[in-house]
């Protein structure tokens, strides 16, 4: 199975410049943990659930703090052909719980450790259900 199977393709973004509260309240919104950063169509960064922790715990204000200032700025990233197993591994061996997908430059998708477990659980549900 590849990763363009299981993603999703409705992808909400954040912007450097916008203030942590207004992207957090997007991911509170659309039911989502992250956020790909985009400053116009380049991918500059990831904005977590665990950054905005982070950010709480510093006492940013964050009607005023920048998403740039907190955004995980090292990133990761699958492709749609990617194994999913791969992009399993991804996850593990970088500590992260979310992929942008990247075609051509662009994030045309999210993937989450959420929808890989579809992988693992899809067979076991299958099975009692016989």
């Amino acid at each position: 199975m590849r990763v363009c199977d299981l993603m999703r393709t409705e992808v909400w973004q954040a912007f450097p410049e916008e203030s942590l509260a207004d992207a957090s309240k997007r991911m509170r919104n659309n039911g989502v943990g992250s956020l790909p950063v985009t400053d116009g169509d380049k991918l500059v960064g990831m904005l977590t659930e665990r950054d905005l922790m982070w950010a709480m715990a510093d006492g940013a204000p964050p009607n005023v703090t920048k998403v740039g200032t907190y955004m995980s700025g090292s990133l990761v990233v699958a492709t749609p052909e990617l194994d999913v197993r791969a992009a399993a591994r991804l996850m593990v061996r970088h500590d992260i719980r979310h992929l942008p997908v990247v075609a051509h430059g662009m994030v045309v998708g999210m993937i989450s450790a959420r929808d890989l477990l579809v992988v693992e659980a899809w067979p076991a549900a299958q099975a009692t259900n016989v």
